[in-house]
């Protein structure tokens, strides 16, 4: 059993994106019993606030319902539930690692290492390039399951 948190700043835009990309990709590749996926941020900016407006159009086309989706913190307690917490860019990474009093088991990771990348993935809510966003976030969340899976 994988168990992921996706990490951004306020889980409105690129961890709620990679959560329920993951989670189509886990489903399409029947692989749903072996992962227990997430999202969160690392500020409570946006606590309660739903999937921003401007990524829905992206989740819409692959059919993705995200209505029930909520903004929510991530906390300390989080890292013993989770086998890896993947961060959008380096500021959420250090800021997990303030949470958690450092990594010691080596769970927090961006998520585009894991296509042999230390690219950060922008804020679309910031920079508005949503497109970019997206097929970072696809592509890192394609290749994280490879990775998981013995394939990387």
């Amino acid at each position: 059993m994988h168990k992921i948190m996706f990490v951004c700043l306020g889980n409105i835009c690129r961890s709620p994106m990679a959560e329920f990309l993951m989670k189509y990709y886990v489903k399409k590749y029947n692989l749903e019993k072996d992962y227990i996926i997430s999202s969160s941020a690392t500020s409570d900016y946006n606590d309660g606030l739903p999937v921003y407006g401007k990524i829905k159009p992206y989740l819409d086309k692959l059919g993705i319902d995200y209505r029930d989706k909520v903004a929510v913190q991530l906390k300390k307690s989080d890292y013993n539930n989770y086998d890896y917490f993947i961060g959008m860019d380096n500021y959420n990474i250090r800021n997990m690692k303030n949470l958690f009093d450092g990594d010691k088991d080596g769970k927090v990771r961006l998520l585009r290492s894991f296509i042999e990348e230390e690219k950060e993935i922008a804020d679309p809510y910031y920079s508005g390039d949503f497109d970019t966003a997206y097929r970072e976030i696809e592509d890192g969340v394609k290749m994280l399951i490879r990775y998981l899976n013995g394939n990387g």
